[in-house]
């Protein structure tokens, strides 16, 4: 394994740009039923209500357990599945054409399936409900609910600042509400949203921050080139959001995650774009191209880890160096890991320690600090990342202090005690997994 450290240039505080007055209207998209081509396949045992509009755990359907209950949610050609965390046994098959996407709603509860046209409200079937200085969790069946925010090409979706952020990439169109009022809103519709267009439609990203604000990806169908931070929205309905800062310094922008102190990044095809105390500073890379797009935050360090890539001709490049900058300092390391990985290999331990899924079938474990490895744990066997990105390849998600990996040769699922370093328990999965996610219940 070998490293190379460098630093990043001075911050460039920008100067504001001229207000800029956005609106977009709220799209609601509502069903009682569920659409054509789904249905609800429980496993032997199991109930799953696949038109049901209506929240699991009305009816008397869901049962209080002693403590939360965590479930893991993928997908696969046929539809979702959802595993109970810790047994890794399936809780309830859904079946959902297409190549559907996989994000955490933001309440511990729901997950955001997005289906082209719509970020579609799944519920896992598990929550806790807060009394002072105790709470009641349940559980009960999955289901798809019916309810939907309608979007033109779904794309990513953010939680930050006890908020979550949708953006269209059709339209240029964000959505933003508070992940604590979905499980009442969706009883009669949607929660409240407060809205934001950008100026021209492209594959893009937004992220809330504190006191209202928000950050959005610049750029258009042809070209993206940074970040724009915006005002709390204002105004009498609450629609214009002034522009306070730009840098557009980030070629080819993409991706974001979140560090220790709630410092904000971004992804540029030349290094990576740091939002950080009112400023923005650009952290380059060594190479005329070097690729950070993908990227794993840590509330519980300073340090990103991103992918790196240099070839910008390469239909597939297989990277096996990794990018680690320290937000607070600017400085930044490549670590050569001696095996490649994909974009669903990165992730966060308990403690943020970095973590990458090789194509050596091995999950790597490395002070973000230092760059040291710190362990390897044998997962699953070797494998290549496939051409087409939307194919099936083995993912990592971490919760707590497991990782899990899925296997798609053998259609198995891992869990890894961070811990111990240890695999602990395997599953046995219906179908082939492609993504994956999670909620704490």
């Amino acid at each position: 394994m070998t490293k190379h450290t460098l630093r990043a240039a001075p911050a460039n505080r920008q100067t504001p740009a001229f207000p800029a007055i956005l609106a977009a209207s709220l799209l609601l998209l509502s069903a009682c039923g569920a659409a054509p081509g789904e249905s609800a396949v429980p496993p032997s045992g199991a109930a799953t209500d696949p038109a049901g509009s209506s929240p699991t755990g009305e009816g008397g359907e869901a049962k209080e357990s002693r403590a939360p209950v965590p479930r893991l949610v993928l997908t696969h050609s046929a539809g979702v599945s959802v595993l109970d965390a810790k047994t890794l046994e399936t809780v309830a098959e859904v079946r959902l054409e297409g190549f559907n996407r996989l994000s955490q709603a933001g309440d511990g509860r729901h997950v955001l399936i997005s289906t082209g046209d719509a970020f579609r409200v799944f519920d896992s079937g598990v929550w806790t409900e807060r009394h002072g200085d105790h709470g009641h969790s349940y559980a009960g069946p999955p289901q798809l609910t019916g309810r939907a925010f309608a979007a033109g090409e779904a794309g990513h979706v953010v939680n930050h600042a006890k908020r979550t952020a949708l953006f269209s990439d059709g339209t240029g169109k964000v959505e933003i509400f508070d992940p604590a009022t979905l499980s009442d809103a969706l009883k009669t519709g949607l929660p409240a949203t407060t809205a934001y267009t950008a100026p021209e439609a492209h594959h893009g990203v937004a992220i809330p921050l504190e006191g209202g604000k928000l950050l959005v990806t610049l750029g258009n169908e042809e070209r993206r080139r940074g970040l724009a931070l915006l005002a709390a929205p204002a105004g009498e309905e609450g629609r214009e959001r002034a522009e306070l800062l730009r840098n557009e310094e980030c070629p080819g922008v993409h991706g974001e995650a979140v560090a220790a102190g709630g410092t904000v990044v971004a992804g540029c095809e030349d290094g990576m774009l740091v939002y950080r105390d009112g400023a923005f500073t650009k952290v380059a890379s060594p190479d005329p191209y070097g690729r950070m797009g993908n990227q794993a935050g840590s509330p519980a360090s300073p340090v990103i880890l991103g992918d790196y890539k240099v070839d910008p001709k390469a239909v597939l490049e297989r990277p096996t160096r990794i990018s680690l900058v320290d937000t607070a300092t600017g400085a930044l390391q490549l670590v050569d890991l001696g095996t490649s990985y994909s974009f669903r290999s990165l992730g966060r331990g308990p403690a943020g320690e970095a973590l990458v899924l090789g194509t050596d079938g091995a999950l790597h474990v490395l002070d973000p600090e230092t760059g040291v490895e710190i362990r390897s744990i044998p997962v699953v066997p070797a494998w290549e990342e496939p051409e087409i990105w939307q194919d099936p390849r083995p993912a990592l998600f971490v919760q707590g202090s497991t990782a899990y990996v899925t296997e798609p040769a053998t259609s198995r699922i891992h869990a890894v005690d961070l811990t111990s370093g240890r695999v602990v328990k395997s599953g046995e999965l219906r179908d082939v997994p492609n993504e994956l996610t999670g909620v704490t219940g």
